[in-house]
């Protein structure tokens, strides 16, 4: 049945990040200012800072599948398979017909063909040697594909391509299909594999735009003025989304209900941002849910440490926030860099216990502020704690000015505790 103001819910979250491989143990390290940058060796550039998991990949894998697929798809699985056990669901009981599975990725297949690439260089270039498994690697839909091989789901499956934004988009696309009614159950969500392509860390760095610090834990300096460019990172972050009326009817925790959403695009340029269709898109995420900038107690910026991307997004929080809200701003990729498309989603997980713990994470690595990202509120270096959350907002922003906006309303906010 189709319901298009069906309330929809966030009853689970499964993550890895650099810094953490639960939502407990990212958000203690949010508030402790633990970094999970590294210096990473990748081939042919050699050393280069980078945010790099740890979670168990033979947790719900066996050796075999785990060769067979890939890393990110293994990404995938872990933070799936944590946010339905997060959620309390047996999937032994329920229709695994009606459960969807909705990823955002940023790219997906260069970290495979690489390989095949490289390994075939290794003997004189004879094919005879490239992998069979290439093409179920490298097609779109592995990552979510994955994940329902190995969770026995026969639900709609796919990936949703949107650069940076996607993580964002994958969350907006499991709350049309359930309002929709295709699905009864969706996992949804982004991830990203992208340090194990050498070629992200080397188009950075040909822009002009790759992080370089003596200390690798402060090389993820957003809005400061002496950032000097991307940490690249893997991660991923799975909700596991509802209809509310299911939720309450089996008794489910809920994080949160997200209020808000919006999608637009730039239409100006191949990676500059443009700040006024940002501000437009923060604008028709906060007239969906029927709010003010005001309503909002925490904003989790976008701002990936370039030079330019900071000052454009400041310039759209600036013209949507003005100089005298109460939202507090923090920006998560101080700490892990940037998870690509799995930032939205990681992102605004690492803040979601906010709505228990009222503490604002801080933006870290802030030393000298860039006077054109100074914006009011800015959490910088040390948490916040407020007198109550009812509303996080999360910017996700990516190449080709494809925006995206979440919006999530508090269990107690939303009358539901």
């Amino acid at each position: 049945m189709t319901d298009l103001n069906e309330r929809i819910v966030i009853t689970g979250i499964g993550l890895t990040a650099p810094n953490g491989n639960t939502l407990q143990e990212f958000r203690k390290n949010l508030l402790n200012g633990v970094s999970g940058v590294q210096d990473f060796e990748t081939r042919y550039m050699g050393k280069v800072h980078a945010g790099v998991c740890d979670f168990d990949e033979l947790k719900y894998q066996k050796k075999k599948e785990r060769r067979r697929g890939t890393r990110v798809g293994s990404v995938a699985i872990y933070c799936s398979q944590e946010a339905i056990a997060d959620a309390g669901i047996d999937l032994e009981a329920i229709d695994r017909s009606k459960v969807g599975v909705y990823l955002g990725v940023t790219e997906h297949g260069n970290v495979e063909t690489e390989n095949e690439v490289y390994n075939i260089s290794q003997y004189g270039y004879d094919t005879k040697f490239w992998s069979h498994h290439h093409n179920p690697r490298t097609v779109s839909n592995n990552p979510a594909g994955e994940v329902t091989l190995n969770m026995k789901i026969t639900g709609p499956h796919y990936t949703i391509g949107a650069a940076c934004a996607a993580g964002n988009m994958g969350v907006i696309q499991g709350l049309q299909m359930l309002r929709l009614g295709e699905v009864d159950l969706a996992l949804a969500g982004g991830v990203s594999e992208s340090i194990h392509t050498f070629g992200i860390f080397a188009s950075f760095k040909s822009e002009g735009a790759l992080a370089e610090h003596a200390d690798p834990t402060k090389a993820s300096r957003p809005f400061d003025k002496n950032r000097n460019g991307i940490v690249c990172s893997e991660g991923g972050a799975v909700y596991t989304l509802e209809r509310l009326s299911d939720a309450q009817k089996r008794g489910a925790k809920i994080y949160g209900e997200i209020v808000g959403y919006a999608i637009n695009s730039d239409a100006v340029d191949f990676i500059l941002p443009d700040p006024g269709r940002q501000a437009q898109c923060i604008r028709m995420a906060l007239d969906r849910a029927g709010l003010k900038p005001n309503d909002i107690d925490i904003l989790n910026a976008h701002a990936t440490a370039t030079q330019m991307g900071d000052i454009q997004e400041t310039k759209a929080i600036r013209e949507v926030f003005g100089e005298n809200s109460k939202t507090r701003i923090n920006n998560t990729k101080s700490f892990i860099g940037h998870t690509m498309g799995a930032a939205g989603t990681l992102e605004l997980s690492g803040n979601l216990p906010a709505f228990d713990d009222l503490m604002v994470h801080p933006t870290i690595n802030l030393d000298d502020l860039d006077p054109d990202c100074a914006l009011n509120n800015l959490v910088a270096n040390k948490p916040e704690k407020l007198p109550s959350v009812d509303y996080i907002m999360n910017n996700s922003f990516g190449m080709f000015g494809i925006n995206s906006v979440l919006i999530v309303r508090s269990a107690s906010a939303s009358g539901l505790q």
